[in-house]
């Protein structure tokens, strides 16, 4: 059968996008009610004990109201939503306001309501507040230390658990009886998650229904509703509503409710009036959950033949002042892909959870699994130089082969299917990487030095649970599909479409997405983890089939013929191989509503597994210590291709978040009072076009066997191997050049340039 022309495999265009670029598109700051104007006072005090008056800004004009601790007093704080099924915690409150003591710069202590956002403002500065600064904690590193500070009082030496991974005792008798022992001690940086549009939130207050209308750009309406109803202002679900309309960017920062999303709601209730609040970059920086920041000593045992014996890590995760809805779950979940793609037999993994006076951190753009690949990968890189082996070699001596699979990592991982060694070779023949020495050569005499990288990774994803979509035929013949999955700029309305044309043939146009309104879609998980396509894409697919049979059978009867001989296209049911036909919408307007639409589920409880290889080259100025990315291929499986020009563009989106990571992101605080030293723009650098390179990419796909549809997820992969495979590029030309072996993110010019001359002074020595 041939393709559909805007079926499953085919580039069509992301039909949200004319919308958009005309700047028709409908976010949260664009709905605008007859609303009363927030703002948050926010805490200048990595730690502080306070008190507070907000009687003489009450008075000002405008002003409605100022919520402070006392207001929200029996309202239940954010929750913690994961926790150790064998050694189970207790975490500290996390209050929607602050009362008496904040612990971090931005923690929350007043809610300025107010007619104007310049009067809002007035009152904010009008509060008057008194604080005594108390000791504070920066670092993870710093906040182990004996005497260090304490975050928390219940939690001592600033540990919220401290757990095993794996079997210590036989990874011990592994590494006392190994060849040698390649290690490497490596920072994963905080970074700072700059979606394009900020957080707001907007609450209708209907008091006849005593009913609550939110409208929030997240990730998940249902998750939140069910969030703030159940933990934190503790009401019936019924009496919430809420709408995600166009949201400007996730990266899973977006999944968490926050503080001021109960605070409107709050508010409004109280004035009986709409309240509206909206953050600008300034908030953003000190008010949403942060990502990464790990400190992490990785060992390998290795066999004189190169053979991976055994896996011995220790792993630290800043986890800031609070508790965010999954942050203790990022750390603990990735180490569990810490062996990658590797067959190490014998694992350990020691990870530690740690309170600082920050931001809290909670899941960015793969959660975990970026971190686990970077460290596994700066790790196989060392055992490389360690036994004199080239990078690809020794790869392909420890990699999982294809006859293994369905192959039982040591952490419990079920990888269903990969051919590892074939998309690196791919990717090698691409990068043209025999032809290297040539290259590097040529640099050298205009006096740059090149290097060349790669890595391999492998993540888990499409494991959120249950996904439910609604699909329906409309008296016009169109199709609406109800889904709680939530599009943040990954083009569902675009791929959910082309499913329904794989079944029926009909042009996107013609295909409607309702996602985000609590009222209108029964259940939803959201989006994140890259679930939408592995779970809801399924879900729709079995929708569409059903609803199919619903329709032939419909168009059977209306054409005197077996349901065997109805075939559906282009918008109408018709008998095969005769001009005999019945459009949709005629069928639609004499037909049982209820055989008009079909609902179906599906959860994806092994998840699938994505896996790739990055290869870059990188050209680096030894005078100034500045990196040009001059090449970069990728070769990835993700099983099954929905379509070609998003799955580019959602490769390219995180490659490039994770050279920003590599070359230049990272949240800098003041390691003695606290402060965000890089709280702006002005400090804090994002990548630009420029930053990136030309990007080859191409699949080698291996449908997964878990997955009714063959497809692995690819929201995050770019940012799971573009890290390590732009360091370990950096680290091949400095050590082939200087005998350098290590540098930490980000490799910023002053930071390789710094360990050039470092090498020259040692070598003047």
């Amino acid at each position: 059968m041939a393709p559909i022309k805007f079926g499953v495999g085919q580039s069509v265009l992301r039909k949200e996008d004319d919308a958009l670029i005309r700047g028709k598109g409908r976010y949260t700051d664009d709905h605008a009610p007859a609303t009363l104007h927030a703002l948050v006072l926010r805490s200048p005090h990595a730690h502080a004990t306070f008190t507070l008056d907000a009687g003489r800004a009450r008075t000002l004009p405008g002003v409605a109201t100022i919520l402070t601790a006392a207001d929200v007093k029996d309202l239940g704080g954010l929750p913690c939503l994961f926790n150790l099924p064998d050694t189970p915690f207790t975490g500290p409150d996390y209050p929607i306001l602050a009362d008496k003591e904040v612990r971090h710069v931005g923690d929350a202590v007043a809610f300025v309501v107010a007619e104007t956002i310049d009067q809002a403002r007035d009152a904010v500065e009008a509060i008057e507040v008194n604080w005594t600064p108390m000791p504070a904690v920066i670092g993870l590193v710093n906040a182990v230390k004996k005497d260090a500070p304490q975050v928390w009082a219940k939690h001592a030496g600033n540990v919220l658990f401290d757990v095993p991974i794996g079997d210590k005792k036989a990874v011990d008798a592994v590494f006392a009886k190994a060849h040698t022992v390649a290690e490497v001690q490596i920072v994963n940086p905080r970074v700072i998650i700059n979606y394009m549009e900020t957080r707001a939130a907007i609450c209708e207050y209907d008091a006849k229904r005593d009913h609550m209308t939110l409208t929030i750009g997240s990730q998940g309406s249902h998750r939140l509703r069910d969030i703030l109803c159940d933990n934190v202002l503790k009401i019936s679900k019924d009496k919430m509503r809420v709408i995600c309309p166009d949201v400007g960017g996730g990266f899973g920062t977006r999944l968490f409710p926050y503080r001021e999303y109960a605070l409107v709601a709050v508010a409004a209730k109280k004035l009986r009036k709409n309240v509206k609040w909206a953050a600008d970059r300034a908030d953003h920086f000190v008010g949403d959950a942060q990502g990464r920041d790990n400190v992490t000593h990785a060992r390998m045992a290795l066999a004189e033949d190169g053979k991976f014996l055994a896996m011995d890590v220790d792993l630290m995760a800043d986890m800031g002042a609070y508790l965010s809805t999954f942050g203790p779950y990022i750390p603990h979940g990735g180490a569990g892909m810490l062996p990658g793609l590797y067959d190490i037999k014998a694992f350990h993994c020691r990870v530690r959870t740690v309170f600082t006076n920050t931001v809290p951190v909670d899941a960015y753009r793969g959660a975990g699994r970026p971190e686990a690949a970077y460290v596994v990968e700066r790790l196989v890189d060392a055992c490389a130089r360690k036994l004199g082996m080239t990078p690809d070699a020794i790869r392909r001596k420890n990699f999982v082969p294809p006859k293994a699979m369905p192959y039982t990592t040591a952490t419990g991982k079920i990888y269903d299917s990969g051919d590892f060694a074939a998309h690196m070779k791919r990717a090698m023949e691409v990068g043209e990487w025999k032809e290297f020495p040539k290259r590097a050569k040529a640099a050298k005499k205009l006096g740059l030095v090149r290097g060349i990288g790669l890595a391999t990774y492998v993540e888990v994803c499409g494991t959120m649970g249950e996904e439910t979509a609604n699909v329906a035929l409309g008296a016009d013949g169109d199709i609406t599909i109800l889904i709680g999955t939530q599009s943040t700029g990954q083009g569902h309305h675009t791929a959910y479409a082309q499913i329904v044309a794989e079944q029926f043939g009909v042009a996107p146009e013609r295909v409607h997405i309702v996602q985000g309104d609590t009222e209108k879609v029964a259940t939803g998980l959201g989006t994140g983890g890259s679930a939408s396509i592995p779970s809801g894409g399924v879900s729709v697919q079995r929708a569409t089939r059903k609803l199919g049979e619903y329709l032939k059978e419909l168009a059977a009867d209306a054409l005197e013929t077996s349901i065997g001989d109805i075939e559906i296209s282009d918008g109408a049911a018709r008998v095969a191989g005769t001009d005999r036909s019945v459009s949709l919408a005629d069928l639609a307007k004499k037909a049982d509503p209820a055989k008009l639409n079909a609902s179906e589920t599906f959860s994806s409880a092994d998840g699938t597994f994505p896996n790739g290889t990055h290869l870059v080259e990188v050209e680096i100025d030894p005078a100034t210590g500045r990196i040009e990315i001059v090449n970069y291929v990728i070769v990835d499986d993700f099983g099954v291709t929905l379509n070609p020009l998003l799955l580019a563009g959602q490769v390219h989106g995180g490659t490039m978040q994770g050279i920003g990571q590599a070359l230049m992101e990272q949240a800098v605080y003041d390691p003695k009072d606290g402060q965000l030293v890089t709280g702006t723009f002005m400090d804090y650098a994002l990548p630009r076009a420029a930053d990136g390179a030309p990007i080859t990419f191409e699949t080698h796909n291996i449908p997964c066997t878990t997955n009714p549809m063959g497809v692995k997820g690819a929201g995050e992969a770019g940012a799971i191997g573009s890290c390590p495979a732009v360091v370990n590029a950096i680290i091949e030309g400095l050590h082939r050049e200087y005998r350098i072996e290590h540098i930490d993110m980000p490799a910023t010019p002053e930071r390789v340039w710094m360990a050039i001359r470092e090498h020259e002074r040692l070598h003047r020595l």
